[in-house]
């Protein structure tokens, strides 16, 4: 019994009366087209698989993503970005009618029938033709699809400042290093006060600033901590007056070490030693 490329069966099996290496299967309506999955298809697909990687690689060691501080749901002065593959989706809900009181529309509705088309355009599209001409709907919204994901990726990136935000948002190294006096009076104060907003390290936050190095006199932190500054509103602070003094005494030294107040040392860095 001959079939296809002349390949003979044993009875009316799919068995070859011929054992050969890497023979692919008999496709009789597409002669020539034909070839083993293992291992020639395969490794066409792992060399084009690596050939990406490598790109890829290449792409995050020349520009690797920036570190920006541990999540906190507390820290309300913090302004996240989505990853960039969500980019797209982010910059389409700033629209009108896509955010705001149509965010239902903008973040479910239109993204699910996006999303339902490309899952179901394997059962609505079932022509047997390939070439890119002869399916122009197809590839029409294909290519619509890709162009309006490419072009709001483009306005998300342009509108983000990220020098800003590397230096706003940035990981302080320094503070993550400093060994914090954890033994200290006025510690477990400022775990309870202030750490939300400055952090448990004292590296600040958003728009939240650094604490570690503050060069103020213990007399002006008490003044802040009780009448706020800038954005800092006053009232933050509603322990008594000597947790206050320690208080005042851990941020104008918390790393504990002898003479690291500074101008801080006086009267009230006394009482903070004291205590």
């Amino acid at each position: 019994m001959h079939r296809g490329k002349g390949m003979k069966f044993v009875g009316d099996s799919r068995v070859t009366a011929e054992q050969r290496a890497n023979l692919p299967k008999d496709y009789s309506e597409y002669p020539g087209r034909t070839e083993a999955f293992w291992p020639n298809f395969l490794l066409k697909e792992w060399l084009a698989g690596s050939v990406f990687l490598i790109g890829f690689l290449i792409l995050t060691a020349a520009h690797p993503s920036p570190l920006e501080q541990q999540a906190d749901p507390t820290n309300a002065g913090y302004i996240p970005l989505p990853d960039w593959y969500f980019l797209f989706l982010y910059q389409f809900l700033k629209y009108q009618y896509a955010g705001g009181d149509f965010i239902v529309l903008g973040a479910i509705v239109m993204p699910g029938l996006a999303f339902g088309a490309l899952l179901l355009a394997p059962f609505l599209d079932r022509g047997p033709e390939r070439r890119p001409l002869k399916r122009p709907i197809a590839v029409g919204l294909m290519m619509l699809g890709f162009i309006a994901t490419f072009w709001l990726t483009y306005e998300s990136v342009s509108h983000v400042d990220y020098a800003e935000r590397s230096e706003q948002y940035a990981v302080d190294v320094e503070a993550e290093e400093t060994e914090i006096d954890t033994e200290a009076a006025g510690y477990e104060i400022y775990q309870n006060n202030c750490a939300s907003c400055h952090g448990g390290n004292l590296e600040g936050q958003g728009n939240y600033p650094a604490l570690l190095d503050t060069q103020l006199p213990e007399e002006n932190i008490k003044d802040i901590a009780q009448n706020g500054i800038g954005e800092m509103p006053e009232g933050i602070f509603e322990g008594s007056e000597e947790e206050l003094n320690a208080l005042a005494a851990f941020v104008a030294n918390p790393t504990g070490e002898e003479g690291g107040e500074g101008e801080g040392e006086g009267e009230g860095g006394e009482e903070g030693s004291e205590e």
